[in-house]
């Protein structure tokens, strides 16, 4: 659940959406399928006792100032600094895309918060439910406030504050972070420290390298509750990727046709799990 003072009900999803996803995949196997337009299969469990983690570097640049990171979150623990998306240059020069922090605010550190510090002012409480995130950022863009933007359940969370409770920092204009550069991606946990491993699992990890995409590419509504669409028509750009966790001996495998393949560090086969979005718990 997501939760701060000016919200209403449509990202309110977290336990009402599992209940309603439960009830999609009860009538699925009884034969009566068809919510799902696509289904995500499996997912992928990370959890700080086995210090698990995927990491891929890239041999040549990407866009640098332009791209998307998507993904379906259902955390396991709460109250302590977990990342899930931590480009890395040098501790110096570091992106943490998506770090739930200790308070369990959501934060966007751009070069360490140097450059950028985009945190949600709300809270994510839920250890239920799946929910879906997004980050978009554009530093091209004239207007600061539109060089970075979060998603949540397809609605844009616009309650922001900086890492500690006052005005956010936006990236300057034409900034070039980490992301899709030539340098270590982590997903999982924080290189820099080699710690905030994240605990819960993930599924459908998307990276676009070089577009801002719209919510609408990655999901839609269907009865009021936000619901995954079929990433495989995108354009993933140069370093992009598309992590379906599909193989257990190969979590990192990608699925984009790029060929982007992550490592996988302490995730064995039974870090693959068919708790998933469109499944529910198995």
């Amino acid at each position: 659940r997501y939760t701060d003072g000016n919200f209403t009900g449509i990202r309110i999803m977290g336990i009402f959406q599992n209940n309603l996803l439960a009830g999609a995949a009860a009538a699925a196997s009884a034969g009566g399928g068809g919510f799902y337009d696509h289904q995500i299969a499996q997912s992928a469990r990370f959890d700080s006792g086995s210090s698990s983690y995927l990491t891929k570097t890239f041999s040549g640049a990407g866009n640098r100032r332009t791209g998307t990171i998507s993904f379906w979150c259902k955390r396991s623990s709460l109250g302590t600094q977990q990342t899930i998306f931590n480009p890395h240059i040098s501790n110096g020069e570091q992106d943490q895309l998506a770090t739930f922090q200790p308070n369990n605010t959501l934060a966007f550190f751009i070069n360490g918060a140097n450059s950028g510090d985009v945190n949600t002012a709300g809270v994510f409480r839920d250890v239920s439910g799946w929910n879906h995130i997004m980050q978009v950022w554009d530093t091209t863009q004239g207007t600061a406030s539109n060089r970075v933007k979060v998603y949540f359940n397809g609605s844009q969370v616009t309650s922001l504050t900086n890492n500690s409770g006052g005005t956010v920092s936006y990236p300057s204009q034409n900034y070039q972070l980490a992301a899709f550069g030539a340098n270590v991606h982590a997903i999982g946990r924080r290189t820099a420290s080699t710690g905030d491993y994240f605990n819960g699992y993930l599924a459908e990890v998307v990276g676009i390298d070089g577009t801002a995409q719209a919510p609408t590419d990655l999901g839609e509504f269907k009865n009021d509750v936000w619901i995954p669409k079929d990433p495989s028509g995108l354009t993933f750009g140069t370093n992009g990727f598309h992590l379906k966790f599909e193989n257990a001996s190969d979590l990192g495998n990608d699925s984009s046709g790029n060929n982007n393949d992550f490592t996988a560090n302490a995730m064995g086969t039974d870090h693959q799990s068919i708790d998933t979005p469109t499944i529910g718990t198995g």
